[in-house]
């Protein structure tokens, strides 16, 4: 059986040991040609045993498996922990000094060594794993100024006039004033409760007067009025306790020219612009009698009217005109003041 044994361990990939290589053509001839002499003649050491492949093949595939679990240490290694060229970050030092009190509520920053580099050797200063914040500074709070209303513009408030007798009183726009005279009078019973108010604008222009216990007269005729604005006064009526109101409206005298023929038509004359208070049947538009601003108070009379220039007229130019002045903040300080008129 030795040249069997020698045939096939010449075919063993795994055996190292020195045969040469059989002639494969030459063995099966001298196999189907001729007769074989077996002989045990071949010396031991020239065979490789059995026990011997079978520990060299166990060492192979020991070995195998040991360079398979190195590549996969190897890749779970370089995953988790990435590059193995990124350099370790440095340690940072961070060093703790004591905190003196200070009478200043700001925080001034403590000058501070250099940044420590790495070193292996130990320090007594304690290391950190990563850079704190500072302390952010305290702010200083400052409490609010009080801030006096009365340095302000809008702070000066509109005054109240009223006349000597306490009944009639009016509110002045800012920087208005007024002033009162003896009014017209029938007897000396009456005498001290007529009074008459001017008022004057800031820059000391008249602009417009009051009167309170006054006597009562008047003349009146035919016009065409035309009411340009109008509303409720609301702290007057008079002793009927009928309905006071301000208005701005425009009259235009109805007649017949002088030397006209008897029956001709009647005319219109010029507007004659007032704004005054008076009673809300006073106020009617179209064809009416041009009545009175006269209002019929416990005290007497009273009335209440802006002065227009009465060199100029008409006031305005044209209706238009006139509906441009209620736009203005004079008209709107007048009517305000009208507005305000109130009899106790």
């Amino acid at each position: 059986m030795d040249p069997i044994k020698n045939q096939i361990s010449a075919i063993d990939p795994l055996t190292v040991d020195a045969v040469a290589e059989p002639n494969g053509e030459e063995a099966l001839h001298r196999i189907l040609s001729g007769s074989t002499v077996f002989s045990d003649s071949h010396p031991v050491a020239a065979v490789t045993s059995l026990d011997q492949r079978r520990r060299r093949k166990a060492q192979i595939a020991g070995g195998l498996l040991l360079a398979a679990a190195a590549v996969t240490a190897g890749v779970l290694v370089a995953a988790n922990l990435g590059s193995v060229n990124t350099a370790p970050a440095p340690a940072v030092t961070a060093t703790t000094t004591e905190a003196k009190p200070t009478p200043s509520v700001s925080v001034t920053p403590t000058p501070t060594t250099p940044p420590a580099t790495p070193s292996a050797k130990p320090t007594a200063t304690a290391t950190a794993a990563a850079p704190t914040s500072p302390p952010a500074p305290t702010v200083p709070v400052v409490a609010p100024t009080p801030v006096s209303t009365t340095t302000l513009p809008h702070a000066s408030l509109s005054r109240t006039f009223t006349f000597p007798d306490g009944h009639l009183s009016f509110t002045l726009p800012v920087g208005w004033s007024a002033y009162t005279e003896p009014g017209p009078y029938l007897s000396e019973e009456t005498k001290a409760a007529s009074q008459g108010a001017t008022v004057l604008d800031s820059a000391g222009t008249k602009v417009a007067m009051v009167g309170s216990g006054f006597y009562g007269d008047g003349t009146a005729g035919e016009v065409t009025r035309t009411v340009y604005d109008r509303a409720a006064v609301p702290g007057l009526r008079d002793i009927s306790g009928n309905l006071v109101e301000f208005g701005f409206a425009a009259n235009q005298s109805r007649y017949v020219p002088y030397g006209a023929p008897e029956g001709s038509a009647k005319v219109l004359g010029d507007p004659y612009y007032f704004m005054d208070v008076r009673l809300a049947s006073e106020l009617q538009s179209g064809e009416t009698d041009s009545g009175t601003n006269l209002i019929r108070m416990p005290n007497g009379f009273m009335n209440a009217y802006v002065l227009f220039d009465f060199d100029k007229q008409p006031t305005f130019a044209t209706p238009e005109a006139a509906k441009a002045y209620m736009g203005t903040t004079q008209y709107a300080q007048l009517k305000s003041m009208l507005l305000s008129l109130s009899y106790k």
